[in-house]
């Protein structure tokens, strides 16, 4: 059985994109912190951006898929949306 996605919900599927992104980006404040802890000065600057990771991919993500949510949708109603094929599970 064929399903298809026709149309995204745009705030929706941000705010899910933004919790994920921000998720991901603790991964750069677990290297953000050594970093700014035993780095020189040089260092310093460098490990403050990874620690505002989890922030700044959040916005950017939030930004950014709003932008790709209604890019799919406006194209999905010319050539149909993603097709996924599907399976009854008992």
């Amino acid at each position: 059985m064929k399903k298809r996605v026709t149309r995204v919900s745009i705030l929706q599927s941000a705010k899910m994109a933004t919790v994920l992104y921000a998720l991901l980006g603790f991964l750069y404040t677990l290297i953000g912190i050594p970093m700014f802890l035993f780095g020189g000065e040089k260092m310093h600057m460098v490990a403050i951006i990874y620690i505002c990771m989890p922030v700044l991919m959040a916005v950017f993500g939030f930004i950014f898929f709003v932008i790709f949510a209604a890019i799919y949708n406006l194209v999905a109603r010319w050539i149909g949306g993603f097709e996924f094929e599907v399976t009854d599970v008992p």
